[in-house]
């Protein structure tokens, strides 16, 4: 933790640079002026998520924005828009993710005046052809098929996760969509999607770094040229209560065992219990970093994976990203623990480990010395989550998702100074449990695994080095750690049956 710090506060200069970026008298704009700054990020965040897809069309808002993003328009095609980007050093994309689509670029100013052509181009008259649609179509059948289900078990277990705490509601199913859904989806869907969705009055824009004023203007002038249309209305979650500890288990082909485990927190950044609750799961498992406690025990001292870690908020491909991505925003959030692979023969115990480490925290909450080491490194280390003008753009567009009048980074920084031990362990013991939850485990002999943690059978742990004595006395309360799975809330699920 130490070394940590150390780090982050080699980073302090940058919070110089985290100034919040400003509404305009519009709204829906938000400037990050930065005169200095020889490029220009775009942002353009639309009520245009997975959420929105139809039933029986999942993937439809995937496919547009890959199509927005990868395709022709109607005056050139994509290899031309290729070509035109490349001497600008320049490009741009939309991705879709729950709740928003978003569109960014950047550009140095001195190529602005043909870059704006392009970026505006491409979201204002896409072409939208058919056998473009084919293309990112199969692109989006081969992951969920092959990648998704073959290749990456960590996602699969999210994936999963996710599709059980939400079962039946618009949040289930995978941002890039169903199997069925996809293979249904046609040309004629995008482009609907598109005129529903891709309107006037359902973007928020941003802009940020060195340039003229007068492009503001520019820009969203252009972009009323987009179809006529309303703010789009989110449909209504309510994920159903979960009661108990409920095993999800996905049957595979696998030497190795991916553990996700997580269940529905009603808290958004902004509200004070929530810089609370972030201190106290940072200590219990921040996102790849050594020091955490779930790393410390089960990699550090046990050898046993590559990372342990838990989220207070929805953290898309944890395996790729060091800091948290932006414009991925929710209304509806878990709290989440993700144990990266394992030995199948480790599962039950490192299983055992995590939600040992969990209830010690409810029941003991952190002690003086482990909130105030953690409350530093906060401080000094959400200075490097916005290096960029575009990544501070991002979390601008953020707080107006989350109906935030402050910068969330400068008043996370603040809330490091304000919240207090007794403000950390209240929201301990009123957002954390181990009692209802979702376990999801993709695992060779699922059946078998399943029947050792309802009958609580012992896990000891075997090591091929020696081990200190605390070690190895602290596995045998781990090996015995009583979980709380009964029979009838055990599901398996052959990985060949996911995402139909």
């Amino acid at each position: 933790m130490k070394k940590l710090i150390s780090l982050a506060i080699g980073c302090v200069f940058i919070f110089a640079s985290l100034v919040s970026a400003k509404p305009m008298k519009n709204d829906r704009i938000v400037e990050l002026h930065i005169p200095k700054d020889a490029t220009v990020s775009f942002r353009i965040m639309l009520n245009a998520g997975s959420q929105f897809d139809p039933a029986g069309k999942e993937g439809l808002a995937y496919l547009t924005s890959r199509l927005i993003s990868e395709g022709s328009t109607t005056t050139d095609s994509y290899e031309q828009i290729l070509a035109k980007l490349f001497p600008l050093a320049a490009g741009f994309e939309v991705s879709a993710g729950k709740e928003i689509a978003s569109f960014t670029g950047r550009v140095h100013k001195d190529n602005l005046k043909e870059y704006v052509e392009l970026f505006t181009r491409q979201i204002l008259a896409p072409a939208f052809k058919d056998e473009e649609l084919q293309r990112v179509k199969q692109d989006a059948l081969n992951y969920l098929q092959n990648e998704l289900k073959y290749a990456s078990d960590e996602e699969l277990g999210k994936a999963v996760l996710y599709g059980s705490v939400f079962a039946k509601t618009a949040y289930a199913h995978n941002d890039i969509g169903t199997i069925s859904g996809l293979n249904s989806i046609t040309i004629e869907d995008v482009k609907a999607f598109y005129k529903k969705y891709y309107n006037r009055n359902n973007f928020i824009l941003g802009i940020g770094g060195g340039y003229d004023k007068k492009l503001v203007d520019k820009i969203w002038n252009e972009l009323q040229k987009l179809p006529e249309g309303k703010v789009a209305d989110a449909p209504k979650i309510e994920p159903a209560p979960i009661n108990g500890q409920q095993l999800v288990l996905v049957e595979k082909n696998a030497n190795a065992t991916a553990v996700s485990i997580g269940y529905p927190i009603d808290l958004h950044r902004g509200n004070k219990e929530w810089y609370a609750l972030a201190i106290a799961n940072s200590w219990l498992g921040e996102h790849r970093n050594s020091s955490s406690h779930l790393y410390q025990v089960i990699r550090e001292a046990r050898g046993m994976n590559y990372g342990d870690y838990s989220y207070i908020e929805h953290y898309p491909f944890g395996g790729v990203f060091h800091l948290p991505p932006v414009n991925v925003p929710r209304k509806h959030h878990i709290f989440e623990i993700w144990l990266r692979p394992m030995p199948n023969e480790d599962a039950q115990f490192a299983l055992r480990a995590a939600l040992r480490e969990l209830h010690s925290l409810i029941d003991k909450g952190m002690t003086p010395q482990q909130f105030d080491l953690t409350r530093k490194f906060l401080k000094n280390y959400v200075l490097q989550y916005a290096p960029t003008t575009s990544k501070r753009l991002g979390y601008a567009l953020d707080d107006k998702f989350y109906g935030m009048n402050t910068s969330h980074l400068q008043l996370y920084r603040k809330m490091m100074d304000e919240v207090t031990l007794d403000d950390v362990n209240k929201a301990i013991k009123k957002y954390f449990q181990d009692k209802n939850m979702v376990i999801t485990l993709i695992t060779k002999n699922a059946k078998d695994l399943a029947e050792r943690i309802i009958n609580n059978a012992e896990s000891p742990k075997k090591y091929s080095t020696p081990k200190p004595a605390s070690v190895l006395e602290e596995d045998k309360d781990i090996a015995k750690y009583p979980l709380q799975v009964k029979k009838e809330n055990v599901t398996i699920i052959p990985v060949e049956d996911l995402f139909k």
